[in-house]
Order: C-alpha cells, then structure tokens, then sequence
C-alpha cells in the first residue's frame, strides 16, 4: 500500500492549484456563452443557445471567421515548408552564420509583441500592406514560422541522418533522399508545427490592432472591437469555439507524438 508524505501531498496539491487557476477562465467563459441574459454576468440565470445562433446569423462575425481563417490555413501553407527547410538547413549545416539565422527566425517568440507589432506597422505604412489580406498572412507567417522551426528542429535532432546519406550514395539526388526518406520520418514533427502555426494565426490579436482593417478583419479585432463597444456573450461564444478548435488541435498533436513513440 503506497503512503504518501507531506510534502508529496503539499506537491500535489500545489500542482491541482496551479491547474484550477490555468483553467478558471475557460471554466467561466464556457456557460457565460450559454446564459440567455443580454450581457456577461456569472453565473448565467439561464441557459441558451441564442448567442451562437446569434454568431452564425451576423455577416460581420461570419465576414471576420472567413479572414481568420483564410489568414491561418495560407500561414500553415507558406510558413511550413519554409520552416522545414530552415530546419533541414540549420541542422546540417556546421557553419557559424547558421546558428544566428536560427537565432534570427527564432526573434518573434522573444521580442515582445507590442514591439513587433509597431514595427510591422511601419514597414507596411511604407509600402501600402496595411489593411490588406497580404499584409496579414506575411506578419502571421514570421511569427508562425518560430513554432515550425523548434518543432522539425527536434525532429531532425532525433532522426538518423545516416539513412539519408545511405540513399544519396544509392544515387538519389538530396532533395529526393529528403522525401522519400527524412519527411516521412519526421512527418509527425512537420504536423505539430503547421498546426501550431495555425494555432498563432487564429489566436494573434496584437499584429492584428495595428495592421488589420476595412473588409480584412480578422475574428480577433472584431472581439476586441465588440468588447470596446459592446459587451454581449457573443464573445463569450466566439472565444469557446476558438479554445474548443485550440484544444482539438493539440490532441491532435499529442496524439501523433504518442503514435511516433
């Protein structure tokens, strides 16, 4: 029989606090986007549906959904292959200039976004990319492509690259030996970045204040947008489908990781 000690339990008990606290929101927003009252109030008097049906009947939401959307699967389209090449490069490469071009794409995740965000601004005040389609999907494919690099790097890092030398000496080329022999070893890897990539695009708010406008909004403005105008649970709606498309996404990248093991 396992006993358990004080500290072990202490442990534990920090751990489930820690876990409640990370949660709490998602546990508070989820039935305010069912209640029937007109704003956001907890608990909700009553349960309903309207607010949801009130997200697919409004063109403006419906308008916004199609831009997100289109910005997050032409992000994944763009930023992984690119992400996989750097990768591929960055790991077999013994060249100095490599390190900091790795250092160099891996800049987004540690420079502070406001930062990022005004500096994004400006170039394209410069050369007319704000407000446009263009403009979203290139902001979201640099700040995407950091996920895909860290996640083939680590792939590649676990593969054994002397099977791909095997079929170069057999006569295939390095980009033949590359997929038919590495890609389908570190597919699972290549997955997890395009979908964490997409992940970063639906999620991105920030960029989005300072570059997005007119008819090229994407779901995250808007929210902020209604937030500042309008307090109604139709956020609270939009936000648990969001989390709810988050939440399946990283299952399914757990999923593939285990299957890989």
């Amino acid at each position: 029989m396992k006993t358990f000690s004080p500290g072990r339990i202490l442990f534990v008990a920090f751990c489930v606090l820690v876990l409640l606290y990370l949660i709490l929101p998602i546990l508070i927003i989820v039935p305010m986007s069912l209640s029937s009252a007109r704003f956001l109030t907890f608990p909700p008097p009553s349960l309903s549906l309207r607010w949801y049906q009130g997200y697919l009947d409004d063109p403006a939401w419906m308008q916004a959904t199609r831009v997100t959307l289109t910005v997050a699967l032409l992000t994944v389209a763009i930023a992984t292959p690119l992400g996989v090449a750097a990768a591929y490069a960055i790991s077999q490469s013994k060249l100095r200039i490599m390190r900091a071009i790795h250092i160099a794409l891996l800049l987004p995740l540690v420079v502070p976004i406001i930062i990022t965000a005004v500096g994004i601004f400006f170039v394209y005040a410069k050369i007319g990319l704000v407000a446009t389609m263009t403009g979203l999907v290139l902001a979201n494919v640099m700040l995407g492509l950091p996920y895909v690099v860290i996640s083939v790097v680590a792939g590649l890092q676990s593969f054994d690259a002397t099977q791909e030398m095997v079929a170069r000496s057999l006569g295939m080329n390095r980009l033949r030996s590359f997929f038919a022999v590495t890609l389908p070893q570190i597919k699972t890897s290549v997955i997890a970045g395009g979908i964490f990539a997409f992940i970063s695009a639906i999620d991105e708010t920030i960029v989005a204040l300072f570059i997005s406008g007119g008819q090229y909004q994407p779901l995250t403005k808007r929210m902020f947008t209604a937030l500042r105008d309008e307090i109604d649970p139709t956020i609270a709606a939009i936000s648990t489908l969001m989390t709810a498309v988050s939440f399946m996404l990283v299952l399914v990248v757990s999923s593939r990781q285990k299957k890989g093991a």
